[in-house]
């Protein structure tokens, strides 16, 4: 299954793509949200619904606002190493506020300040039954209701130099986490997953899923120890080398376009604005 979310911010859509088709799903579920996740999403034959008719409509992050936006940094041996770190020997996890996601397409505003404003191309994972104390990675990757390419935008001045400690504030920023398109099943993924950035069109980060310190059945395992995963909360697993803070290439700017893929689960462009 794959899932679109169309339509202005806070009036968006629910839209199914079966078979080719694009088809609404709004008399099924008013949104892609905690409810209808929970349910294990669409049942039934999709050529009952009617054409979603989205030429022209604005694309929105696949899922309604989550509970909660949890990350793991320095996920990747090749990015730990590029920031200088040692590979960490279990997850590192801090939280973005769950009003940073906007959709693929949206624009990235600069925060008052900012300096350092890095891209991060990243696997999100989307829960779609609560995890608590699970007993393994494998039970844990049941509990997936989809993936979703995210990007885990940071203004770097704030995340390490004005931090306190803590890497939230250079996350937590409005619109620092564009997402989607789609929504995809964990039935049509196979990993490992390629992904890949551009900044006005030059390559910028280049890896795959392989690369994972951690994976993803791993993380969900783990972090169900220490928290509660609800439906539709986010993941985000961390992002691969080839990021600015790399000190390779230049931070973002105004007018930047950040253009984001990943095998199977499509393709986002964000325009940087001042």
């Amino acid at each position: 299954m794959r899932y679109l979310r169309v339509g202005p911010p806070g009036e968006e859509r629910p839209v199914l793509y079966a078979d080719g088709v694009l088809r609404d799903l709004s008399a099924v579920t008013p949104d892609i949200d905690a409810a209808f996740l929970a349910g294990g999403g669409f049942h039934g034959d999709p050529d009952g619904l009617p054409p979603a008719g989205v030429d022209g409509s604005r694309i929105g992050p696949p899922i309604a606002r989550p509970g909660a936006v949890l990350c793991i940094g320095q996920n990747y041996a090749a990015h730990a190493a590029e920031s200088g770190a040692t590979p960490p020997k279990e997850p590192i996890l801090f939280y973005k506020a769950p009003n940073t996601i906007v959709g693929p397409e949206d624009d990235i505003v600069l925060p008052r300040d900012a300096v350092r404003t890095d891209w991060e191309v990243e696997l999100g994972v989307v829960i779609g039954k609560r995890a608590r104390y699970l007993s393994s990675p494998e039970e844990a990757l049941d509990h997936v209701a989809g993936y979703v390419i995210s990007n885990d935008v940071s203004e770097r001045d704030f995340q390490l130099e004005r931090s306190g400690g803590q890497w939230s504030k250079g996350k937590s920023c409005e619109t620092f986490n564009p997402l989607g398109p789609w929504l995809v099943s964990p039935d049509e993924v196979t990993f490992p997953l390629r992904l890949r950035s551009w900044v006005d069109g030059s390559p910028r980060q280049d890896s795959t899923t392989a690369d994972m310190i951690f994976d993803v059945g791993f993380l969900i395992w783990h972090l169900s120890q220490f928290t509660v995963l609800d439906p539709g909360d986010l993941i985000n697993t961390g992002t691969p080398e080839g990021v600015a803070l790399s000190g390779r290439f230049p931070y973002l700017k105004a007018g930047d376009v950040v253009e984001l893929e990943i095998d199977g689960l499509g393709r986002q462009r964000s325009v940087v604005a001042g």
